[in-house]
């Protein structure tokens, strides 16, 4: 019997070893994909944590918490974070109320629906950090801004887009001014900074179109501070009256009588809107002032729907 039950058993293998091989020739047929990894990926040392919470302050951690997936971590109220590194961590769904983070890395990190309510950041590296439909101070715009133009323009325009995400107007607003400091600033170094990093990556004739986009960048924002500023749209088109009155009391009237001069400022915002002109104006100057009056209004049309749009 015993022999038996040992031929039957050795029998049975090889069918079931055929099965197998069946079973994996009919999946190759129907076309379903090989998992394989290519060689030149390696698993990485990410790892998740969950549901977790820190239930007293943390200092000096230069390495436990980094390379972390945190998912609904939070914290317990008035927590301090001192020295700690989160570098390449990614925080989902986070809270934390009134905690208190100083001198943190937070080098690559991406906040995704985190909820920092209160809490407030000093002296912290937010450099290359992503930032998702998450609630904080806009402070951080001021105090934790990286000191390089170009992760200055990335850390504003990241933060911009997060606030517009949760509807908060004046952190946008905020964002969009540093934003722009900060370009105007990169552009200008791009084509006349001796540093290091601008030479190597903008050298040579590379320095010219740095330098076109700098004078285009300029020009816009002193003619409507590039879509952000009213006063200076403002201030643009009562430029363009003092010229319009420069004009008519050139061609028309004495230069040099000031009287004169005033009284053709007086009738400039008609020659404008295009109301009435007591004078025969050449026809490409009306050209001219018909352009820039259309331009102005539609400059001034874009300000009040991004500012309103953005309510």
């Amino acid at each position: 019997m015993v022999a038996a039950t040992k031929h039957i058993m050795t029998t049975t293998e090889p069918q079931e070893n055929f099965e197998k091989v069946v079973t994996q020739s009919t999946a190759e047929l129907e076309g379903e994909p090989k998992k394989t990894v290519p060689p030149a990926l390696k698993k990485g040392n990410r790892e998740a944590l969950s549901d977790l919470y820190f239930d007293r302050s943390v200092q000096n951690e230069s390495e436990d918490y980094e390379f972390k997936i945190y998912t609904r971590v939070n914290a317990k109220k008035n927590t301090t974070f001192k020295n700690v590194s989160f570098q390449h961590s990614v925080f989902d769904a986070c809270y934390f109320n009134n905690c208190v983070f100083n001198t943190c890395d937070f080098t690559g990190c991406r906040f995704i629906g985190c909820n920092f309510h209160q809490s407030s950041f000093s002296g912290c590296n937010f450099e290359y950090a992503i930032f998702e439909r998450s609630q904080l101070s806009d402070d951080i715009l001021e105090s934790e801004a990286p000191r390089e133009e170009n992760l200055k323009m990335r850390f504003a325009r990241s933060l911009r887009m997060n606030f517009q995400q949760i509807g908060d107007a004046k952190a946008v607003n905020k964002a969009i001014s540093l934003e722009l400091n900060a370009t105007s600033s990169y552009l200008r170094k791009s084509w006349s900074s001796s540093e290091s990093y601008y030479r190597e990556k903008y050298a040579n004739w590379k320095r010219v179109p740095q330098f076109f986009k700098w004078i285009e960048f300029t020009v816009l924002d002193f003619v409507w501070g590039n879509g952000e500023n009213t006063l200076k749209l403002i201030r643009t088109i009562l430029l363009v009256h003092l010229l319009i009155a420069g004009f008519d009391c050139y061609y028309f009237g004495n230069w040099w009588n000031l009287k004169e001069f005033f009284k053709s400022l007086s009738e400039s915002p008609g020659v404008f809107f295009g109301i009435e002109s007591l004078n025969p104006y050449p026809t490409w100057v009306s050209a001219l002032i018909a352009a820039a009056r259309l331009i102005s209004f539609a400059f001034l049309t874009a300000i009040l729907v991004k500012r309103f749009g953005r309510r």
